[in-house]
């Protein structure tokens, strides 16, 4: 499989290729955005450029340039946590019962959303800011649509479920979960993996 770009590569600049590498300011500057977007994603505080710019100790031009808008900072934020989906649906993929890895990748998704509280407003976006995370958008539904087609065509699948169906699904999920206390990880990794049983039990053929 060829090598994933990353959105926060140097050769990725405000959603553009870049004609050269980022100077090493720019690339510090960058990081230290990006620190400062994870920073407020978990905390689960809106992303503005201005107070992002302020609390990065940058300009707010400075933001903009390498990220013109809050969903392609948010974006950036969650680069680490989409490699990682795709790597755990590619070992899905190469799982022979369709419905053990179509339910523990499930699982995967779920608690990755609770780890990461930038991959759910990235996954349920209707289109990528940047070019770099649509690749890896592209790569983990394509992956994902195989997950599907195979636990559906064993007949593992309740009439009536669709692919469409599933992201909803799971974003609905971890928004559940997160209401529980944001100092009780475990609680909200139990009532992740609470409500997606009560989801399996709803999709899976009787």
């Amino acid at each position: 499989m060829a090598t994933l770009a990353r959105p926060d590569d140097s050769s990725v600049y405000a959603g553009r290729v870049a004609a050269s590498p980022l100077r090493k300011d720019a690339v510090r500057n960058r990081r230290r955005i990006i620190e400062v977007g994870r920073e407020l994603v978990a905390d689960g505080a809106p992303v503005q450029l201005n107070e992002v710019a302020r609390a990065a100790g940058v300009g707010v031009a400075t933001v903009y340039r390498h990220f013109p808008t809050p969903q392609a900072l948010i974006e950036a934020v969650s680069v680490d946590g989409l490699e990682a989906l795709i790597r755990a649906a590619e070992r899905a993929v190469d799982r022979d019962d369709p419905w053990t890895a179509f339910r523990d990748f499930l699982v995967g998704i779920v608690d990755a959303q609770l780890a990461d509280a930038a991959l759910s407003p990235v996954l349920s976006a209707p289109q990528a800011a940047l070019p770099g995370t649509a690749h890896l958008l592209e790569r983990l539904s394509s992956l994902f649509t195989t997950l599907f087609g195979r636990v559906s065509e064993a007949g593992r699948l309740a009439p009536g479920i669709t692919l469409a169906d599933m992201t909803p699904l799971m974003c609905g999920i971890a928004y559940s979960a997160r209401l529980q206390p944001a100092d009780d990880p475990q609680a909200r990794a139990a009532a992740g993996r609470h409500y997606l049983d009560v989801v399996l039990n709803g999709i899976r053929a009787r």
